[in-house]
């Protein structure tokens, strides 16, 4: 069975650009998001395998997203997405349950590499 995955970036050609190396890689992208109020409502509609997520994000961000998400599902892989120089973020994001995170501009090999590390 392929891996379901849930992208969540304000940037829409961010998740395109995701999307992309994805799915030439086997994924299957089951959803988008432009925010994290709707990463967890499709968190719980969709039921992915892992949701890869930005930090900086309006309404909800990445990290309070993460929280919300770890609270429906304490097992739910996710990946952080973020900007150079926010490693701060990243930190809290990882102690708030991500698994992995990736650095904007990110290498195509990296995303692969974090997604099959997390998914196992």
């Amino acid at each position: 069975m392929s891996k379901r995955i849930l992208i969540v970036d304000d940037a829409a050609f961010m998740r395109m650009m995701i999307k992309d190396v994805l799915t030439k890689n086997g994924f299957e992208v089951v959803g988008e998001a432009e925010n994290g109020a709707k990463a967890i409502e499709k968190y719980k509609e969709l039921v992915p395998n892992l949701v890869i997520m930005d930090i900086t994000m309006p309404e909800v961000d990445g990290i309070q997203a993460v929280k919300e998400i770890k609270k429906i599902d304490g097992n739910a892989k996710i990946v952080m997405c973020s900007a150079m120089g926010q490693q701060a973020m990243v930190i809290e994001a990882i102690q708030a349950g991500a698994r992995d995170f990736i650095v904007k501009p990110f290498q195509a090999d990296r995303v692969i590499e974090a997604v099959r590390k997390v998914l196992g």
